[in-house]
């Protein structure tokens, strides 16, 4: 997978964000449908920055969902979800978490994702960062959890359906 496979803005995001010395990825479903062969539907960044220093080097940035770290940042015709890296705990109406806690690195942001081929991300050299196997799942078929299935699904129960 090569940054020429990344949409302009997408790019020009994360250049924004790496000039300010944040970390910002690609991340989950884009990386996966890039895997695949297929055009992505839609972007999501994880980076290192917070949600006010995103909102304060996008003027055009909309502010999502700030308790969970998300910022939506429109470029180019494109809206881009940008989200801080994040622990989530505690999830007592099954579908969103209780706390969330910034100031985590790339590896535990990935592990609170659905399924290993969403856990993915396409590092600034190129290379896929992919600690859940979820390249190897992708060849062999599989939709497997990051981590514990029961605990995955009661986290949030609509992962099922994500899962069909």
């Amino acid at each position: 997978m090569t940054w020429n496979q990344v949409p302009e803005p997408v790019r020009a995001c994360c250049g924004i964000l790496w000039r300010a010395g944040a970390e910002a990825l690609p991340v989950g479903g884009s990386v996966r449908d890039i895997l695949l062969g297929r055009a992505p539907g839609d972007w999501d960044l994880a980076t290192s920055a917070l949600p006010e220093a995103v909102l304060a080097l996008f003027p055009q940035a909309v502010p999502t969902g700030l308790r969970h770290g998300t910022v939506t940042v429109l470029l180019d015709g494109m809206a881009l979800e940008v989200t801080t890296f994040r622990r989530e705990e505690g999830y007592r109406d099954g579908r969103r978490p209780d706390t969330v806690a910034f100031g985590v690195g790339l590896q535990e942001d990935l592990a609170r994702r659905d399924f290993t081929i969403n856990a993915m991300a396409l590092n600034r050299d190129g290379t896929v960062a992919d600690p859940f196997g979820g390249r190897a799942d992708l060849a062999a078929g599989l939709v497997r959890c990051v981590g514990e299935p029961d605990r995955r699904f009661q986290e949030d129960a609509l992962r099922v359906l994500r899962g069909l």
